[in-house]
């Protein structure tokens, strides 16, 4: 079907309201994260565009104020428009990334299509990588040469910590308190965290600020940030997202990996392994234990899949 542009104005012409912000956000992260191709943004473009506009027509200006009943009203919508069946399973699929993504950045604190029949709750999970895939990507780093190094401690200190990307980037060496195997993590707000950071983390940090760092910091440009571009300055988000999918390509990864994949895995790692949910939450800097609480469906999910696959009636 050829896409039509609507009528309406694009999100990011628009007075930055709420909504029209956090649309604009999410189309960022889909060009310049994901870099989904130009007809595939455009389709999003479309589609959420016209989930805007529905929400404006019934009084909702911010993605915090959406509830299950409203997702319900949209669908209802779509089929009133005699719209084909994957025309609308399209549109609900960019509907739920949108609140998947915002979720993701804490920008709110529910997803309301996680209910709705539609949209299978499997799918809106986020990609998380096997212990034996993390180590395939940690294998593909040059460990001889200083960027490689530098990328090595990268990815390390990622899974290690959960941190996001934002906190990596603006990381320093006097947040890294190894005497107590800890780092100090300055998260959302500037809210300020105590996270475990364990020793093959420790180790090839060390490395990276002995036979990397001290190669590419420049006096007046580098301060004291730890991960340093060629140039000697702050790296960042989008260049550790190429970091990732450079390795995770070389890996053989099929799956879609970006930093917050990392993030994932280090959370559901954890809670497989039997970790206290407060726990887990006070690592990754949530404010609401209702955001940790989607690391718990990706097991669940999980527990599902073999009940289906080894029990004789599954």
């Amino acid at each position: 079907m050829k896409l039509r542009k609507s009528n309406a104005p694009s999100p990011r012409n628009l007075p930055q309201g709420a909504l029209e912000s956090q649309i604009s956000k999410y189309f960022d992260f889909l060009r310049l994260e994901k870099q989904v191709a130009q007809n595939t943004f455009l389709s999003y473009e479309f589609d959420l565009t016209s989930y805007r506009d529905f929400l404006h027509r019934v009084g909702i200006d911010s993605a915090e104020k959406v509830r299950e009943e409203h997702i319900s009203k949209f669908i209802r919508a779509l089929h009133e428009r005699n719209l084909a069946p994957r025309s609308i399973a399209r549109t609900l699929s960019a509907v739920r990334g949108f609140h998947r993504f915002l979720m993701g950045e804490e920008e709110t604190k529910r997803d309301p299509t996680q209910n709705i029949d539609a949209l299978k709750r499997t799918k809106s999970l986020p990609d998380v990588l096997s212990v034996v895939e993390i180590d395939k990507i940690f294998e593909q780093p040059e460990n001889i040469k200083p960027l490689g190094i530098r990328d090595r401690a990268i990815l390390e200190a990622l899974y290690a910590t959960g941190m996001r990307v934002s906190e990596l980037v603006n990381l320093k060496q006097s947040n890294l308190l190894f005497d107590e195997e800890l780092v100090l993590v300055f998260g959302k707000g500037s809210k300020e965290r105590l996270v475990p950071i364990g020793k093959s983390a420790r180790n090839w940090i060390a490395q990276y600020q002995t036979n990397g760092r001290s190669i590419y910091a420049k006096k007046g440009k580098s301060l004291d940030v730890l991960f340093l571009n060629v140039r000697g300055t702050k790296m960042t988000r989008q260049a550790i997202w190429n970091i990732i999918r450079k390795y995770a390509k070389a890996a053989g990864i099929k799956k879609e990996v970006h930093p917050h994949t990392l993030r994932h895995s280090f959370a559901t790692h954890l809670l497989e392994g039997g970790a206290d949910l407060r726990a887990v939450q006070e690592m990754l800097g949530h404010a609401d234990i209702s955001t940790t609480q989607i690391y718990t469906h990706i097991d669940r999910e999980y527990l599902k899949e073999v009940h289906k696959t080894f029990h004789p009636r599954g």
